[in-house]
């Protein structure tokens, strides 16, 4: 309970200090932007690659998977399938990196449990 009070005066203490708070905010934007995950589906047929900024750098398909969508229609729905498999796994990699990072500075502005869940922070 008291470290709820804790992080809440610190939370306070940042506000006064809004130049600290950007100076945070920058250093996570630019840590974001440097995260990259991959995210696979069809044991490695499909993977994105995907940014700390939630965006989806590439895509790389395995030979055989584009081979076979030139073959039938089962195979074009398969390979969609999958692309869209391989970047929500790594769109969810990237959350949790970039979760990491937030908490990470979140403890250096002095928030010693990190940032409290709040809905949509980082998408997690």
């Amino acid at each position: 309970m008291f470290d709820k009070f804790k992080s809440m005066a610190a939370m306070a203490s940042l506000m006064k200090n809004q130049d600290k708070l950007k100076d945070a905010g920058e250093r996570i934007r630019q840590r974001a932007e440097t995260i990259r995950v991959t995210g696979e589906a069809g044991g490695g047929a499909a993977r994105a690659v995907c940014s700390g900024s939630m965006r989806v750098v590439s895509i790389e398909l395995a030979p055989a998977l584009v081979n076979g969508m030139a073959l039938d229609e089962k195979t074009r729905a398969l390979a969609g399938t999958l692309i869209t498999e391989a970047v929500n796994h790594g769109l969810a990699q990237a959350q949790i990196k970039l979760k990491a990072a937030l908490d990470e500075e979140a403890r250096g502005l002095g928030l010693e449990g990190g940032l409290p869940d709040l809905p949509g922070l980082a998408g997690v």
